[in-house]
């Protein structure tokens, strides 16, 4: 399986009612959809998430086993939907990635996540 064999795709959406923006707290959510292209299973093994803050251009990385507690299998075909969230000091910012995975041969391989913007309501004009 080649990486070209799994899509990931990403809708950020801001949190107003979670938010302090006078405070310099912004909460944005996100769904991740991962479809399974290819001809055989796909498990998702690790994420390495940069976020990066829009003012200040200050990044952090986020690694971890899995997402949202959980290290799917998506079978050719298939699509796992997940939300997750992110808090950030600035209005604006972006955040990318990418996704260790395993096939059904053993190989492993990593899945860009593309970057996308996160951005409070009626801040990008």
């Amino acid at each position: 399986m080649t990486n070209a064999d799994v899509s990931v795709g990403v809708e950020p959406y801001f949190l107003l009612s979670e938010s302090k923006p006078d405070e310099g707290r912004f909460v944005y959510a996100y769904t991740v959809t991962i479809k399974n292209n290819g001809q055989s299973y796909a498990k998702l093994l690790t994420r390495h998430w940069v976020i990066t803050n829009g003012e200040t251009l200050a990044t952090t990385e986020v690694r971890g086993d899995g997402v949202i507690g959980e290290q799917p299998t998506i079978q050719p075909g298939e699509e796992y939907t997940y939300t997750s969230g992110t808090i950030m000091e600035s209005a604006v910012g972006t955040m990318q990635g990418s996704y260790r995975m395993i096939d059904a041969d053993g190989d492993y391989f990593d899945i860009t996540i593309p970057v996308f913007t996160l951005a409070a309501t009626n801040s990008v004009h």
